[in-house]
């Protein structure tokens, strides 16, 4: 005679063998993933042209800086706060929980894509001679910067009256910080848009922050037609 109970699966494989059980599986994983390994990112604007088109869907590497530091000339996601006008937490609108988890839609408010200038203990000033940005003495070369700001030796550059808008003062970064700036910089409000001035205030600057930094921005998903590495 046949035992019943001994051909009932176990308690544990009609639990796992249920697509409820999978559907959730899959939430935690993909959970997991978007937390720890990539996230995708919508690009809210025009700042990073022509890198980054307004619109483009970027996946970004979370782990690049496991162990190591963002250097000058990466573009990286972060979070940023109150100082850069844009609130600390990210909407509940659903429609923007969805951008954030899927790429495809807005992103939170507070998250901003920039490429690193100057990294902590660095000193970052503009201009050299030629109109070029300066870390640590060295001037940067830097052919992915579009619509750049005005500068004319000679006839509009940091010694002339009114001097370049391009120009800014030397600045020590702090601690844990990162200066960043858009490739777009005619059009980009970045760490140093508000110090270009002839007499900015010491609080001009704002920074990208250590702990705020989501990761690298690796490769451009969408459009397909925009494909590629960065």
């Amino acid at each position: 005679m046949t035992d019943i109970s001994s051909t009932r699966p176990a308690p544990w494989r009609r639990v796992v063998g249920s697509p409820w059980f999978h559907l959730v599986a899959a939430f935690v994983v993909a959970g997991l993933i978007l937390s720890f390994v990539v996230k995708p990112f919508w690009v809210p604007s025009g700042s990073m042209q022509a890198t980054l088109e307004p619109g483009d869907r970027i996946l970004v590497n979370r782990l690049a800086y496991l162990g190591a530091q963002p250097g000058t000339g990466d573009v990286v996601v972060f979070d940023a706060g109150a100082a850069w006008g844009v609130p600390s937490a990210a909407s509940a609108n659903p429609l923007r929980w969805a951008g954030e988890v899927t790429g495809f839609g807005p992103s939170g408010p507070h998250t901003l894509v920039k490429r690193v200038i100057g990294a902590a203990g660095q000193t970052v000033e503009c201009c050299s001679a030629d109109g070029r940005v300066v870390v640590d003495g060295e001037p940067l070369d830097e052919p992915y910067v579009t619509n750049d700001l005005a500068y004319e030796p000679g006839r509009i550059d940091c010694d002339t009256t009114p001097r370049s808008p391009r120009c800014f003062d030397p600045i020590l970064v702090p601690a844990d910080s990162y200066l960043v700036l858009g490739d777009n910089r005619g059009s980009s409000s970045d760490s140093a848009a508000q110090c270009r001035t002839e007499n900015p205030a010491a609080a001009c600057w704002r920074w990208a922050t250590r702990d705020g930094i989501v990761g690298k921005a690796a490769v451009i998903l969408w459009p397909i037609s925009r494909w590629s590495g960065l």
